[in-house]
């Protein structure tokens, strides 16, 4: 794992209708790290990950990405920079009348300018690099929801992007499949020297894939931990941290201030 920033968030605050969801976060991403992003509902998790695609801009502060500034671009910046990412959502975004295939190739149609075999060629490697060899042509309805979660990661593959954001990858599935999806990430993590960004609140997914963990808290309206999971569990000193980490009532801790 590389130590060098490729995610810098500086003193971000966003709010909606008045109410601040996040207020002066900042933190940073390391190249080739599996960075988590934790926290209780209504912490501003995936509200954090959107500002940090690119999809809303923060009331104050900056995020850059490969040191540009994605919360300022516009234009072909902005387009520049969202090709260096990836992104899955929670219900994996397939479309339903493609085949698994006219998924993954999509966006090399939309922003290349490859020729048709070339696309088709690169498609299938992202199918095969995710477990789906021989699932080309079926479509999202005829297959797990395990399955789903890889192709949606291949289509988020396809550009080669150097950071993936998966927004609850292993929601809704069953442990033995959501752990074959965390070896998954964590072989593409380091075989392919990605930077992942994981927004999950799976305390065993955390444990299995997890170099660094940012934990938020809707009542601090902020970051009120890093660190290993490991770290978290064992010495952090605020005992709500400590009290997800193993797993007792929110009610046997005290919150933290804020």
């Amino acid at each position: 794992m590389a130590d060098s920033p490729i995610i810098r968030v500086e003193g971000v605050t966003v709010g909606y209708d008045g109410v601040t969801v996040l207020e002066n976060v900042s933190f940073e991403v390391n190249a080739g790290e599996v960075f988590v992003i934790l926290g209780g509902s209504g912490c501003g998790k995936s509200t954090l990950l959107k500002h940090m695609i690119g999809l809303y801009r923060p009331s104050s502060g900056r995020i850059l990405i490969e040191g540009e500034d994605i919360t300022r671009a516009t234009g072909p910046q902005l387009a520049r920079i969202q090709r260096r990412i990836g992104v899955t959502y929670q219900s994996g975004a397939l479309f339903g009348s493609m085949s698994l295939l006219e998924n993954v190739r999509l966006p090399l149609e939309e922003l290349t300018d490859l020729p048709a075999d070339a696309i088709d060629l690169i498609a299938r490697m992202k199918l095969d690099l995710v477990g789906l060899t021989g699932y080309a042509d079926h479509k999202p309805a005829e297959i797990s929801g395990g399955m789903k979660k890889r192709a949606a990661l291949a289509r988020a593959m396809a550009l080669d992007p150097h950071i993936l954001f998966l927004d609850e990858p292993s929601a809704g599935l069953d442990p033995v499949t959501s752990a074959g999806l965390d070896q998954l990430i964590l072989r593409l993590a380091r075989s392919l020297h990605i930077t992942f960004v994981i927004v999950t609140h799976e305390l065993a997914s955390i444990y299995a894939v997890a170099d660094r963990v940012l934990m938020l808290d809707k009542r601090a309206r902020g970051v009120i931990a890093t660190g290993t999971p490991v770290e978290l569990r064992e010495h952090s000193d605020n005992p709500w941290v400590r009290s997800f980490f193993l797993r007792e009532a929110e009610n046997s801790a005290v919150a933290p201030a804020g």
